[in-house]
């Protein structure tokens, strides 16, 4: 029997990769290895409707017969040790050695932790797993006052969760505006606007002298002072594991170096999710499950022999409370930003359009899935734009599919 492909992390992008090798029409030996109990889940819903229902049911990716049909098996509570890419083999905890004919890393990533404070320090969660998520929700349960560290997707979701429980929150970020590191500072204040009307405290520019947590609750200094809190989510980000593939000599930076087709520096070993970064540096580091199924189907189409997809346009999505944020796109390199807003002071619904000369680079569409539609759509064709149209909340944007853009630059 000839060796399988074989896939090491069990979730999204392994998904998807196990569906795209088989719709591509590879036949051979298939095999997911997961290093969690729990078949593969959807990881969003973690820090959303999870903390409010805990139906771990619901997060489900597939049906186990889902990999019966695909021939593929599917090997969970399975830790691998090493990779040995001149034998091509993957090295198991329990001493097998798993001989591959290509072999996939989703490896993902870990979720940072504060400096100084120990990993299992009590009342202290960060969220990256099902497990991170199940003990979280089980603190929130007798939680009066819940510090967040981090002002990004993960804090202020988790923020969000909190107070529609009737948690009293307040959240810790160094930077001086929410979600700095991800959207525009209109779209960061409109953010930040919605947590302090649902009654957030938002502790912008700070940075903490120190944090103390015991098993009667968290201490976190910060100017001079100390407040005391019964739990703390710490939200700052993720560092990919990238430790399996540095140990077998392949190329590595802050990521698994990857092509535009997943492929490693070692041959026959690609690599796909938040564990990779580009080799050319055309695009920073992504964290989102778009890019984690693009990078998939890129890799399953190399595979199997076939030619890769048409370059996908990324998109990004956070609920928080009733409101959704979509992004789509990249703003880098932008020299122009359009804001499209409704009427009224306090009304939340707007997008803002990053552009170069007259063409989308990226849009941050809050309550406007319309705009982020439209968005997409231009930005996936290259439709050249008219910025004043773009900015009246009455001018109807179409998809730049349709036959005639409504959007097509034109004279002011």
């Amino acid at each position: 029997m000839s060796a399988p492909v074989v896939v090491v992390g069990a979730g999204q992008a392994a998904c998807q990769f196990v569906a795209s090798l088989r719709q591509g029409g590879h036949q051979g030996p298939l095999v997911v290895l997961g290093q969690e109990a729990s078949p593969p889940y959807q990881r969003p819903p973690l820090s959303k409707a999870f903390l409010r229902d805990g139906d771990a049911s619901a997060l489900l990716l597939r049906p186990l017969s889902f990999f019966d049909t695909a021939r593929c098996e599917l090997r969970l509570d399975t830790r691998v040790q090493g990779i040995d890419v001149q034998a091509a083999e993957v090295l198991l905890a329990d001493g097998e050695r798993l001989p591959y004919a290509a072999l996939v890393l989703r490896t993902g990533a870990r979720a940072r932790r504060l400096p100084g404070l120990a990993a299992d320090a009590p009342r202290v969660h960060v969220l990256r797993s099902l497990a991170h998520a199940q003990a979280l929700r089980a603190g929130l349960g007798g939680c009066r006052r819940l510090a967040v560290v981090g002002g990004g997707y993960v804090g202020l979701e988790v923020a969000a969760a909190a107070r529609a429980q009737g948690i009293d929150v307040t959240v810790f970020e160094a930077a001086l505006r929410v979600m700095q590191r991800s959207v525009g500072e209109a779209t960061s204040r409109r953010v930040q606007r919605v947590h302090e009307d649902q009654g957030v405290r938002l502790r912008l520019g700070v940075s903490l002298d120190g944090v103390r947590a015991s098993e009667e609750g968290v201490w976190l200094a910060s100017g001079g002072q100390t407040e005391a809190f019964d739990a703390l989510v710490v939200g700052i980000g993720a560092l990919p594991r990238i430790e399996l593939a540095q140990a077998a000599g392949i190329e590595c930076a802050r990521g698994i170096v990857v092509d535009e087709q997943g492929r490693t520096s070692a041959s026959g070993v690609f690599a796909i999710g938040d564990c990779t970064e580009s080799r050319d540096g055309a695009r920073p580091r992504l964290e989102s499950v778009q890019g984690a199924i693009d990078q998939a189907k890129a890799a399953a189409a190399a595979i199997a022999g076939r030619a890769p997809p048409p370059p996908a346009v990324p998109w990004f999505w956070s609920d928080q409370y009733t409101h959704r944020l979509q992004v789509a796109g990249l703003p880098q390199g932008h020299d122009a930003v359009v804001l499209r807003q409704g009427a009224g002071e306090r009304a939340v619904a707007q997008s803002v359009w990053y552009l170069r000369g007259d063409r989308v680079l990226c849009v941050e569409a809050l309550d406007a899935a319309g705009d982020f539609m439209a968005g997409r759509a231009l930005i996936r064709t290259g439709t050249p734009v008219n910025p004043a149209q773009l900015a009246d909340p009455l001018f109807p944007l179409q998809p730049a599919s349709a036959s005639a853009s409504a959007l097509v630059a034109a004279p002011v």
